[in-house]
């Protein structure tokens, strides 16, 4: 199977389990549950909760077993999406070619939206049926951290600081393994706990090492894209504020070359090998 089948079938199964769980109406707040449906099924190609089935997939596991798990990891995804496009946070009024949440059904409707899915987020992964009480646990901490202070909110914070007092390029790292790593980081190792795979597991150790290397290479190259069509404002620190295209590029294909090695050894760690190269060399 090629990367992009097994993306798009994993999609699919991904929103079906998403539906269920947003299977519930009443009309007295209808439109906020329309809200909640018309962003999370807005097209995204599903990358984090993939990660979090092939890494089950790739050490044993059921990935059934994991399908909450990947849920809860999109429902928080989709959480931030609605709340960046806010006009308080990026104030964007399209997203993926589509009027974003807020400017169809407007900004107050769209804050709840998105702390409902926040919340959902967590009773789902705590609520998993297909394995222990242990493990949802473990996974509803990890994805706590990942989304919270010293994970994705926390890096949102530093990227709101247009003028920072002492930019640099460490900064830059801590910024984007904050606001866009942590979050693949933790739908990689919900991937893992799913497996019944532990922190003291060697394979976990790898699957760390992957998520950190694909999301450093993941903002890279949309740091590039961005300024190739002229998207990157001049004000906005980026990978490009330290290094030139082509030193950029090389420092992605380290990363890249760094995180293949961390699954090439397993026998079914193909598809996440094609995921990584996928994430270096794509062009859009």
């Amino acid at each position: 199977m090629d990367l992009k089948k097994s993306i798009n079938e994993r999609a699919e199964q991904i929103g079906q389990a998403l539906s269920a769980y947003l299977g519930r109406d009443d009309s007295d707040f209808a439109e906020l549950l329309e809200a909640q449906r018309y962003s999370l099924f807005s097209g995204g190609k599903r990358i984090r909760p993939y990660l979090t089935l092939e890494f089950c997939k790739l050490f044993g596991g059921d990935e059934r077993a994991a399908l909450p798990y990947a849920c809860a990891i999109e429902m928080i995804h989709t959480y931030s999406l609605i709340h960046d496009d806010l006009p308080c946070m990026d104030d964007d009024d399209m997203r993926r070619g589509k009027p974003s949440c807020h400017a169809k059904y407007g900004e107050a409707t769209a804050l709840l939206a998105g702390d409902a899915l926040l919340t959902h987020a967590f009773g789902v992964c705590v609520g998993n049926p297909a394995l222990s009480a242990e493990q949802n646990v473990h996974a509803a901490a990890l994805l706590s951290e990942a989304a919270g202070n010293f994970g994705m909110i926390g890096g949102q914070a530093i990227d709101l600081d247009e003028q920072p007092e002492s930019p640099s390029f460490e900064r830059l790292l801590k910024l984007h393994s904050m606001k866009t790593g942590a979050l693949i980081r933790a739908a990689v190792l919900m991937g893992c706990i799913a497996a019944g795979v532990g922190e003291d597991d060697p394979r976990y150790a790898d699957a760390e090492l992957y998520a950190r290397r694909i999301g450093l290479t993941f903002q890279i190259v949309d740091d590039i894209l961005d300024a190739r069509e002229g998207e990157s404002p001049e004000e906005k620190e980026t990978f490009l504020t330290y290094m030139t295209e082509e030193e950029s590029y090389a420092y992605a294909r380290r990363l890249t070359d760094e995180a293949v090695a961390a699954v090439l050894g397993y026998e079914k760690g193909g598809m996440l090998v094609s995921f990584a190269e996928y994430l270096y060399g794509r062009s859009v």
